[in-house]
């Protein structure tokens, strides 16, 4: 139960970032912001992606459920500077803010 309040930061600050969810026009447009623009977005991309694999199956078998419409990949930003960043974010995500050593 200690970890509630930065559980619920945390879920908020997602809720907020959310805009640029892959998908989204604003993700699109960041696409061409040049190489630290994809790696960032990749970043927060695979950071994001459990939640926007949630609203998928959600619009796939309840359209109209959630109004948003979102991807998991940002078709728009190809490369590998972006792809780096996506598995980055996956894999690592905000694991460090729960996991401490010492």
């Amino acid at each position: 139960m200690k970890h509630a309040p930065r559980i619920a930061i945390i879920v908020v600050v997602t809720l907020v970032l959310a805009a640029c969810a892959a998908g989204s026009p604003q993700s699109a447009q960041a696409t061409g912001g040049g190489p630290i623009a994809l790696l960032a977005l990749g970043v927060w991309h695979g950071i994001i992606a459990p939640i926007t694999l949630i609203v998928e199956i959600l619009n796939k078998f309840a359209p109209g459920l959630v109004p948003v419409r979102w991807h998991m990949y940002e078709t728009g930003a190809a490369g590998a500077l972006y792809d780096l960043g996506f598995y980055f974010g996956l894999a690592g995500g905000p694991s460090f803010l729960f996991f401490r050593r010492g």
